[in-house]
């Protein structure tokens, strides 16, 4: 049976992409962003494929695919289209664990009247959230916690990004009563050896088993 699990953001150009190919390397799985903006620059797919060191066959396609570096709802507009939750599905993969990527934080609308929240829902993943450890991520944080906790989303932890700091840390967990799963220091090189290394030393193993 699939378990699938839902990496979302506190914002856009947090870490997402690191941390989906931390996870990706970590729990052998396969990697899918369903929704991809700024592909002029490349994908995120391909990103990962590079940093966790996995084939092409350990990734899904994504089902809509932009160039403009702008919210999905933008980009699917300059287009010509409309994104729909219908033409997205979870897809069936040999690895036992999908890892699946978002578009920015929660709130991103994906069309007139959905967001990247609605997609969550509609895929019915756990989620852990990408946050960074600078200024503002206390608010930041737990106001992706809350935006999920009102759709009635799973939130398995958070994960910071960037220099440790600890009353953030601390901050975060006590008044969003949700466990810090994971610390990613900014990496001078982002490959499967350093992350793999991150996840073994600074990882709750637990939460992600």
């Amino acid at each position: 049976m699939i378990e699938a699990l839902f990496v979302t953001g506190t914002d856009t150009n947090v870490g997402k992409t690191v941390l989906s190919a931390l996870l990706v390397a970590a729990m052998n799985g396969t990697y899918w962003k369903p929704i991809q903006t700024g592909s002029r620059d490349g994908t995120d797919r391909q990103q990962v494929m590079r940093w966790a060191d996995i084939p092409e066959s350990r990734t899904v396609a994504e089902c809509y695919c932009f160039e403009p570096p702008v919210s999905p709802h933008l980009a699917a507009a300059s287009a010509g289209m409309s994104i729909e939750l219908g033409h997205i599905r979870l897809p069936d993969v040999a690895s036992p664990q999908l890892i699946i990527e978002g578009a920015g934080g929660v709130m991103v609308p994906i069309n007139d009247t959905e967001t990247m929240r609605d997609l969550i829902v509609h895929l019915g993943a756990p989620v852990v959230i990408a946050a960074r450890t600078a200024l503002g991520t206390i608010n930041h944080t737990l106001l992706t916690v809350q935006a999920l906790r009102a759709a009635g989303v799973r939130i398995k932890g958070v994960v910071m990004i960037g220099d440790e700091n600890g009353e953030n840390e601390r901050a975060i967990e006590r008044y969003g009563a949700v466990p810090i799963a994971g610390r990613i220091p900014l990496l001078s090189c982002i490959c499967y050896k350093n992350l793999m290394q991150v996840y073994e030393k600074d990882f709750d193993r637990e939460i992600f088993s």
